[in-house]
C-alpha cells in the first residue's frame, strides 16, 4: 500500500459513506458534501472514490443501473439490489457463505460479491394492491 499525503476532503468522503446506510453514487456524495465544503469539486470526489475502493476502505458497486455506488461498510456482506425502485440493501448472512465458496472452489478466491435481484419489501407489497 502506497503512503499518500492526508486529505480533509479524502477523509470527509471516507465518513460521510461510514455513515450512511444506503449507496451513493459519487453524484450524490458530492451533493451532500457540497452544503458543508463548498470548495469541493466534483472530479475531487470521483478522485477520491476511486482512492477508496483501491486501497480497500469503501466497495465500489457495478448493479448493472449505468452507474457506480458506494459502501462504506466493508465487511463482507450481501447486496439486495430492487428491481423496481433500484434500492440496495444490505443483508447479513450469519453463516460464513464467503469461507463456504471459497472452500468450495479449487481456484484462490480473492474477493467474493454476491448481489442478489428482486423485488423489496416495499415494492412487492405495492405490486400485491
Amino acid at each position: 500500500m502506497k503512503t499518500t499525503r492526508y486529505s480533509k476532503q479524502r477523509e470527509a468522503i471516507l465518513l460521510e459513506l461510514q455513515n450512511r446506510t444506503d449507496h451513493p453514487t459519487a453524484d450524490q456524495v458530492y451533493y451532500t458534501l457540497k452544503q458543508k465544503y463548498p470548495e469541493l469539486s466534483l472530479g475531487t470526489v470521483y478522485r477520491n472514490l476511486g482512492f477508496l475502493a483501491d486501497n480497500g476502505d469503501i466497495l465500489k458497486l457495478d448493479v448493472g443501473d449505468g452507474t457506480y455506488h458506494y459502501d462504506g461498510t466493508i465487511t463482507p456482506h450481501v447486496h439486495f439490489v430492487c428491481s423496481s425502485c433500484n434500492e440496495i440493501y444490505d443483508i447479513v448472512i450469519k453463516e460464513d457463505i464467503y469461507q463456504q465458496i471459497a472452500d468450495s472452489i479449487d481456484h484462490q478466491a480473492e474477493k467474493i460479491n454476491i448481489t442478489i435481484e428482486g423485488q423489496c419489501v416495499k415494492c412487492h407489497a405495492k405490486s400485491k394492491n
